[in-house]
């Protein structure tokens, strides 16, 4: 098995889902009483907030370096935001950062899918990282028309939903937001933030909904079991 080396706490609760969802992974395809090899290096996201996620590449740069030195094999961020930095880091260090946005685009493509609706923090939705990569697939990335419903996403994610605060109310109004974007030609919709999965669920869209979460951990167990395989 390889080492995997995995940069969280953005939010924690999402980390916990990516903890346990590896483990069990592994011990699915493995038996007996084997899970994943991992170094965990968990920042404080009150430090991300107070800095503004454009001002924190050296701060994920030290969480990738110390993680290095745990001897991992590769890195992934436990975030989607995080990986503004992804291309980056990659520059800086010498083992594989497993991408989250790649392995999404993959899924995609394998539906043969054009045009998405995005998901995500206000910056995720608003830069150029995810619409820059799903573009090389031939992959349209579109999200909500409204700035009011930016902030209101980003509120939710950031001041519910990564304390692992449920409500019902907001469940609504993002399900309002994804059925907007199908009304504007969205074939499916990108959960681009790990908090996401948390609130909606396939169940709740009649449209195909990638969980990045979920798609990332999958990836992730493929390069622990068989580093070929997970890096195609």
């Amino acid at each position: 098995m390889k080492k995997i080396g995995l940069v969280g706490g953005i939010s924690w609760t999402s980390t916990l889902d990516y903890y346990k969802h590896i483990n069990q992974g592994v011990n699915q395809r493995l038996g007996g009483l084997n899970s994943a090899e991992c170094s965990l290096y968990s920042l404080n996201f009150s430090d991300i907030e107070k800095k503004g996620w454009e001002n924190c590449f050296e701060l994920v740069l030290d969480a990738c370096k110390k993680l290095i030195l745990t001897d991992v094999d590769a890195i992934a961020l436990c975030a989607n935001t995080a990986h503004i930095f992804a291309d980056k880091l990659q520059e800086e260090i010498n083992i594989p950062i497993l991408s989250i946005v790649k392995v999404t685009a993959d899924a995609i493509n394998r539906q043969n899918l054009k045009k998405v609706g995005l998901l995500g923090t206000k910056l995720t939705m608003e830069m150029d990282f995810y619409r820059d990569k799903m573009s090389t697939d031939n992959i349209e990335i579109i999200i909500p028309e409204s700035i009011e419903d930016l902030v209101k996403i980003d509120q939710i994610i950031m001041t519910e939903l990564g304390k692992g605060v449920i409500k019902n109310q907001s469940k609504e109004r993002l399900i309002n937001c994804i059925q907007n974007l199908i009304n504007i030609g969205a074939e499916a919709i990108i959960l681009g933030c790990t908090e996401l999965p948390l609130i909606i669920k396939q169940s709740d869209i009649t449209i195909p909904v990638f969980d990045t979460t979920k798609i990332h951990v999958n990836n992730i167990i493929e390069f622990i079991i068989n580093e070929n395989n997970a890096l195609k």
